[in-house]
């Protein structure tokens, strides 16, 4: 029997991987072409069926080219990382507890950063 957890790339890992080769682009891509700018061996199938997923979770969009997409991202990683911050903040009822918990895991400097921001302050 085989060990398929050894095999297994940890959560989020190919969707990371593709979103990392559509910022790195100038001009959307085609599976094909994602699928070559990450350069490990993945289907296209694989590409397109992430590819997929990420246009129907709004993290990209897509235009026709020929008889298929071509994706770009529709936000930076910053950007990206704020949307799934507010995903997991809307996920339970006591938000007070959440960005309690949240602030007081933060260390000194990330503290004062959000201190800055929430006074108007500019991001450094």
């Amino acid at each position: 029997m085989r060990d398929e957890s050894a095999e297994r790339r940890p959560a989020g890992e190919l969707e990371a991987g593709v979103l990392a080769a559509l910022w790195a682009a100038a001009e959307p891509l085609t599976p094909g072409q994602v699928q070559r700018a990450l350069g490990v061996s993945l289907a296209r199938t694989t590409v397109t069926t992430i590819l997929s997923r990420l246009y129907e979770k709004g993290s990209v969009s897509r235009v026709r080219a020929g008889r298929g997409y071509a994706y770009s991202p529709t936000e930076d990683a910053p950007g990206l990382t704020a949307r799934r911050m507010h995903s997991e903040l809307a996920k339970d009822e006591d938000r007070g507890a959440v960005l309690a918990r949240f602030v007081s895991q933060l260390n000194d400097e990330d503290e004062a950063l959000l201190r800055s921001l929430l006074d108007g302050g500019e991001i450094r």
